[in-house]
């Protein structure tokens, strides 16, 4: 057996005729009981690549493997190895919590009294149990979330896909969903989650891909990632947008990378922090600009992202194929 749990290589998707490249040339290699993560923006590729793993898309070339199996040749194997939940909870709100498990236990054609026995166990673990005998259209945002993963996991898959799973949540379902997906991990699950949460990204996931516009632009742990922006990011606030625009060029060179400039803040990657804010202080004075405020702070997977990219993470075009694949679900399904 492999040590990676997906395996891509050179894999491209085009839409439109080939007009669009939705992903353009990506190679993957999932390690098997870890959190992988596919970082990017909408529109980066990330749900497309998502869709040809769990055969949802034919790839239009290159080729992947999933727990050892062609996602082309030998999708219903793919199929009976994975589990997926996405970007919205689509449960049956005319359901209960439990029915909603059975249901997809009996799908999947698995042992009655085994998913009896499982749906009763996610209830439990997911923290369900007392509203197991409710529709699920009078659960919360989170509970549905919850019990989305939940379902995603009744046959007990290897491989659990999770393409943007806190889209939506408030920060206190958000938290309670990291610890689910941790706990998981650590069961021996192994999880290709994508998000477009730089804290998300952080928390969770060892080994992380960044696309943009259907490219891996950057790879590495986000230590290593960090690592290549410098030691330190000295932000700096001013009165207004025009010191901040005058300032940014009186500040260049400090950092080995241009300056970012945000409203009245201005931000620097720099090795030496409290050296490279003497500096600072010192050309801006000479100027006759006064600060409002200083910070030095480590850097974040933002500074990582708008770095390489030049945009946040948040900004950018959706997909082509997510105005139509919006809603929809697809679910692991025996043969």
């Amino acid at each position: 057996m492999s040590d990676f749990a997906v395996e891509a290589n050179n894999v491209v998707r085009t839409f439109k005729d080939g007009a669009v490249r939705a992903l353009d040339g990506v190679s993957l290699r999932v390690p098997r009981g870890q959190v992988f993560g596919l970082l990017g923006p909408n529109g980066s590729g990330k749900t497309t690549m998502v869709r040809i793993l769990s055969t949802i898309l034919a790839p239009t070339s290159g080729t992947a493997t999933v727990n050892g199996f062609d996602v082309v040749k030998e999708g219903d194997a793919v199929r009976r190895s994975i589990g997926l939940a996405g970007q919205f909870a689509t449960v049956d709100e005319n359901l209960t919590g439990f029915e909603n498990l059975r249901m997809i236990g009996r799908l999947n054609h698995l042992d009655m009294t085994y998913v009896i026995k499982r749906s009763h166990e996610l209830l439990g673990q997911f923290g369900l149990s007392d509203a197991a005998n409710r529709t699920s259209k009078t659960y919360s945002g989170g509970m549905r979330r919850r019990l989305d993963l939940a379902a995603a996991l009744v046959a007990n898959p290897p491989l659990l896909f999770l393409d943007e799973p806190t889209t939506g949540l408030d920060p206190q379902s958000r938290q309670d969903l990291w610890s689910i997906i941790e706990h998981l991990v650590e069961g021996g699950t192994t999880v290709l989650l994508t998000t477009q949460y730089l804290e998300e990204a952080d928390r969770l996931a060892k080994q992380l891909v960044v696309l943009d516009h259907g490219k891996i632009i950057a790879e590495g742990t986000s230590q290593q990632l960090k690592t290549q922006l410098g030691n330190t990011v000295l932000s700096l606030t001013f009165a207004s947008t025009g010191d901040a625009e005058r300032s940014s060029g009186l500040l260049s060179g400090i950092s080995s990378n241009p300056p970012n400039v945000e409203g009245t803040v201005i931000e620097l990657t720099v090795d030496q922090g409290p050296a490279s804010a003497a500096v600072a202080l010192r050309r801006l004075d000479e100027a006759g600009i006064t600060l409002a405020g200083l910070a030095l702070r480590e850097p974040s997977l933002d500074d990582v992202f708008l770095n390489i990219t030049g945009h946040k993470a948040e900004d950018g075009v959706a997909a082509p194929e997510v105005a139509t694949a919006r809603g929809r679900r697809a679910r692991k399904v025996r043969s």
